[in-house]
C-alpha cells in the first residue's frame, strides 16, 4: 500500500515577502535585512507577467562583487524572471527532486495568483521524507485537469 504523499501547501510557508522590478536593490537588501529572508518574489507588471525572485546570491554576485551601486540598480537588473514556480498540490518528493535538478533552493507556489513559497529549508525541517521515505513517486495529476503542467519549468 502506498503511503500518501505530503504535499507542498502542507509544508510551504504562507507569509511570502515581494518587491517591485523597479525598487532599488538597496531596498531589497533592506527588506530582507528586515525580515530575515534570504530571497524576495518579484511581483508581476500585469495579469499575464510571470513572477521572478531576487536572492542574496544574485545580489552579492551580480551587485557587490562588480562594486555596483545598489542605491542605482534595479531589481529587475538582476533578477531570476521567469522562474520556477510550483503548484501547492505537488508532492514534496516532487519538488525535492525538482530543486535537485534545476539547483534552485526555493520557488514560488502558484495557483490562481502567489499562495506562498517553498524552499529546502522547508522540505527539511517540515516534510516526513525521514520517518516516511517513498521509494516509488506518485504521479501527480491535476483531478479536474490531468493535461495541467503539474510546475512551470523556465528558463532562468
Amino acid at each position: 500500500m502506498a503511503t500518501k504523499m505530503m504535499r507542498v501547501e502542507e509544508i510551504m510557508t504562507k507569509t511570502v515577502a515581494t518587491i517591485s522590478g523597479s525598487a532599488s536593490v538597496a531596498g531589497a537588501v533592506a527588506v530582507m535585512k528586515e525580515k530575515g529572508l534570504r530571497a524576495l518574489i518579484v511581483e508581476p507588471r500585469d495579469a499575464n507577467d510571470p513572477y521572478g525572485m531576487v536572492t542574496e546570491t544574485d545580489i552579492v554576485y551580480k551587485v557587490a562583487a562588480f562594486g555596483h551601486d545598489p542605491k542605482v540598480m534595479r531589481v529587475y537588473e538582476i533578477m531570476s524572471k521567469p522562474c520556477i514556480s510550483v503548484n501547492p498540490e505537488l508532492g514534496v518528493e516532487y519538488v525535492a527532486r525538482l530543486f535537485s535538478q534545476t539547483r534552485i533552493r526555493r520557488a514560488p507556489v502558484i495557483k490562481d495568483g502567489l499562495v506562498g513559497v517553498v524552499s529546502i529549508t522547508d522540505i527539511l525541517r517540515k516534510s516526513d521524507f525521514v520517518e516516511k521515505p517513498k521509494s516509488n513517486f506518485e504521479v501527480y495529476y491535476n483531478e479536474a485537469d490531468p493535461d495541467e503542467a503539474a510546475a512551470k519549468f523556465y528558463d532562468c
